[in-house]
């Protein structure tokens, strides 16, 4: 199975990917997520790849109020 969904949300600063796990591992721990190999400092918005829209949906709903 693909990863066919994505979500790009806003998160700024350094470290984005091992914020982003962090924050995965601890509030979505059921949800399989893809993630690029890298994102520049500068980028302000980070797209997280799902399996399916449920994922989605659900990462979405968590996202809601989330600080990175």
């Amino acid at each position: 199975m693909s990863f066919r969904y994505s979500h790009t949300f806003p998160i700024s600063g350094p470290n984005k990917l091992p914020r982003f796990r962090q924050w995965a591992a601890k509030n979505v721990p059921g949800v399989a997520v893809s993630l690029p190999p890298q994102v520049p400092v500068k980028s302000t918005a980070l797209t997280v790849r799902l399996k399916s829209g449920e994922d989605r949906d659900m990462l979405i709903a968590k996202l809601e109020g989330a600080s990175f």
